[in-house]
Formats: structure tokens, sequence, C-alpha cells
């Protein structure tokens, strides 16, 4: 007991109070430090050390699969129509027509010319609405169709006060607009 009294009692009183022993100890803590680290993040060999890194990347998607950016460099297909049904222009045409209305039009007639025309979603949230809320009174030109694929279009109409953004999708053979927008100038 003595022995080790003495050892640590020369340890604490001249070793470490020394240069010598600062330098030897700040050693110790470095390599004890460096060694940690390399047994946790990079050991020598991958079944070695603490970490379950895979070696190699990742790979999510399959690199034989194709584009699958953002952006498509093929153009969308064109909007199919059944023979004899309307084109989504002419659906988007006819659709604004009743969408504008005449004066003094009801309620209950402007709901029912939009109806043949708009899906049943946007039916319901159309319920309610009266035509003298709508903001424009006449179509002022063609409208321009995004096609986004076979059975999705939107169309953009210019009206004299703003633009009337449709989005259109097919339903039993026959284009219907299922989302109303309003843009203003």
């Amino acid at each position: 007991m003595t022995v080790m009294r003495r050892a640590l009692e020369f340890l604490f009183t001249r070793a470490l109070r020394s240069r010598l022993g600062v330098a030897l100890m700040i050693g110790v803590v470095v390599v004890a430090v460096l060694g940690a680290t390399r047994l946790i993040s990079n050991p020598a060999d991958s079944a070695d050390g603490l970490s379950s890194r895979p070696d190699g990347p990742i790979i999510t998607v399959d690199p034989t699969a194709g584009d699958d950016g953002l952006l498509n460099s093929a153009a969308p297909p064109s909007p199919v129509t059944s023979p004899g049904a309307r084109t989504p222009e002419q659906t988007a045409e006819r659709f604004a027509k009743a969408w504008l209305g005449r004066p003094g039009m009801t309620a209950e007639e402007w709901q029912a010319g939009l109806r043949p025309l708009s899906t049943p979603a946007l039916r319901e949230k159309l319920t309610g609405a009266e035509p003298e809320s709508v903001p424009a009174e006449k179509v002022i030109g063609p409208p321009s169709m995004r096609e986004r694929n076979e059975t999705f279009v939107e169309l953009l109409l210019p009206l004299d006060a703003g633009g009337l953004r449709l989005e259109l999708v097919t339903a039993d053979g026959g284009w219907l607009v299922d989302v109303l927008d309003w843009e203003r100038p």
C-alpha cells in the first residue's frame, strides 16, 4: 500500500508538474482519441469496428429504368376523344359560354347550363354560386391548351377581365370540366 501511495504521490507532485509529464499526458490523450475515432469511423476491415455503414452507395432506383427526372423531354400524349364526342376545346368554349351566362339569368338556369359540362365534384363546389359573381362578360380569344396526358388537359380561355383556367378530364367518353379557376390580368 505504501508503494502505491508513493507512486501516486510521485506522479501528482513531480511527474505531472513537470513539462515532460504534461507532454506525456497530452500524448496519451491524443493517441486514445485517435484510436477510438479510427475504431468507430473507419476500421481497416468493414467487419471490424462499431460502424454499420455500407461499403458502397445505396441504390434506390433501378439505373436501367430510364429517365426519372422531374423534367420530361418526351411530348405528352394527345388527348383522346371518342368519335362524335366534343373535343376539350369545344367543351371549354361551351362551358365558358354557360359560365358567363346572360343578363337576367336565374341561379337555377345558370346551374342547369353548367351541369352537363362539369363533373359531380365541380357541381358540388358551384352549389350556391350566383351568375352575378362571374367577373367577366365575354370570351375574347381562342383557348390555349396544355396537354397533361390522354385523359387530362388544362385550357386557358382569355376573357375581357382576365383568364378562365379549366382542367378537363374524360368521363364516359366525353370531356368534363373538373376544376375552374379565375386568373386576373
